[in-house]
């Protein structure tokens, strides 16, 4: 099967990236995004929620380190790891408490804990090009 690349010029092309990520996720899936400050991962996060049906305002993570997202066809549950130092602090916010939920898992700055993942994730490379576009790709 072939890997996904996504070249995107604007917000709402990446949320519109998101949504054709979030058609082939089930419950159980964890969608790990890697990519620098203004990359676009919380705008490709606001396409998964918004696909699987939550009205919900989706924002970035990064002082609540965790976002949930309900009334669509799947809870989601919206990590940011940037501002956690170590695992330990994951593991208190009850990360695998998480795993076990019936939900979708978004991990923003996911690359700084790649051990914590589960055995199958969905990597997401989210990159800044010299000439201003956005690209996706699927690891």
């Amino acid at each position: 099967m072939a890997k996904l690349f996504i070249d995107v010029e604007s917000e709402a092309e990446m949320i519109a990236a998101g949504k054709t990520i979030a058609a082939d996720l089930k419950a159980g899936d964890v969608v790990a995004l890697k990519g620098q400050l203004g990359a676009g991962k919380t705008h490709l996060s606001k396409g998964i929620v918004a696909a699987l049906g939550s009205a919900d305002e989706v924002t970035s993570p990064t002082f609540s380190l965790v976002q949930e997202y309900q009334g669509g066809s799947l809870p989601i549950f919206h990590f940011d790891f940037y501002r956690l130092d170590d695992v330990s602090e994951l593991l208190r916010l009850g990360w695998d408490e998480y795993l076990d939920e019936d939900g979708v898992i978004l991990v923003e700055w996911a690359d700084k804990f790649p051990e914590v993942m589960p055995e199958r994730v969905y990597w997401f490379d989210l990159a800044i090009e010299a000439d201003g576009r956005h690209t996706v790709t699927e690891r």
